[in-house]
């Protein structure tokens, strides 16, 4: 697998996340942030959607709305797969 990388947040030290990459195989996002901890924010997520164990909840702040959007437009155009149908 190859990611395409869009960007990374400019204010986080030591060069880390969180950042944005594409997957053109599975036309998928993927996100690397923080890794959300707080009990209270993952209950409210919960309330909505239940998290598997393979799943996490991450931040990405708002000012990363550019490069998300630049990684949406990437994926613009490509073939749908039967998943979208």
């Amino acid at each position: 697998m190859a990611l395409e990388f869009y960007g990374k947040d400019d204010t986080s030290k030591n060069q880390g996340s969180p950042a944005i990459f594409v997957d053109r195989a599975t036309r998928e996002l993927v996100f690397q942030g923080w890794t959300e901890t707080d009990a209270t924010v993952l209950a409210e997520i919960s309330s909505y959607s239940r998290t598997a164990e393979n799943e996490s909840s991450v931040r990405i702040p708002a000012r990363m709305k550019p490069m998300i959007l630049k990684a949406l437009e990437a994926l613009d155009g490509d073939v749908l797969d039967e998943r979208e149908v």
